[in-house]
């Protein structure tokens, strides 16, 4: 904890003295990227990006998983937090872009094909349900080993997220009429490599310097 302590001492005596005019021009929060990624600490948002304080609006959370839109008083409680962080960046930061960003070895793919590691987390396993249209869609697929079943799931995750994301009435409005641009991101921690997916083809392909759409 000492190490964290530190940090924030010489974040203040040297990151932020050294840019003090770039901070203290954070004053309004304009983000132009609402980057969805999982809550593993191995994932760094604006390292990957190498985005600077004030560029990303980030949420996170186990599995980057997005609930589905429900219409319906009854429903607007359920998985509240993930939902209202989308509707403000939308609705109130205007953001232009959305990422949907998930990664290798994701302990939430893994973790719903072995149920006792969820014994002791009732949330945990409540939570990951949104899981279930995923774990559907790699049944499809008849992945012939336990690796590349997980592999599967973790890229069927991203555009199962991205599915959800577009059932949100005011996020398909701002997409449909090109306001809104929507991209799904899968980062090999092993590699450092990241994928982009393409919408077109519906395959996964690497972000290189001659084509970083991945097209």
């Amino acid at each position: 904890m000492n190490q964290l302590f530190q940090g924030a001492i010489t974040f203040y005596e040297e990151d932020y003295n050294n840019e003090k005019s770039f901070y203290e021009g954070l004053q309004e929060n304009k983000p132009h990227t609402l980057f969805i990624t999982c809550v593993d600490s191995r994932i760094d948002p604006n390292r990957l990006t190498r985005s600077k304080p004030g560029e990303l609006y980030v949420i996170r959370n186990i599995g980057n998983l997005i609930p589905p839109f429900k219409n319906g008083e009854n429903d607007i409680q359920d998985f509240l937090a993930t939902n209202s962080s989308i509707e403000y960046s939308i609705k109130k930061l205007k953001v232009s872009n959305i990422i949907v960003c998930g990664h290798s070895n994701c302990g939430a793919c893994t973790s719903v094909y072995k149920p006792e590691m969820l014994e002791e987390m009732p949330y945990v396993k409540k939570w990951l349900e949104l899981l279930q249209p995923t774990i559907e869609r790699v049944k499809g697929l008849h992945p012939e080993s336990e690796h590349k079943r997980i592999w599967l799931t973790e890229l069927q995750n991203i555009q199962q997220q991205i599915h959800n994301l577009l059932s949100y009435p005011f996020v398909e409005e701002k997409f449909n009429r090109g306001e809104l641009h929507i991209y799904g991101w899968y980062y090999n921690i092993l590699s450092g490599q990241i994928l982009n997916y393409n919408f077109i083809n519906h395959e996964f392909k690497p972000i290189v310097g001659n084509n970083p759409l991945g097209l």
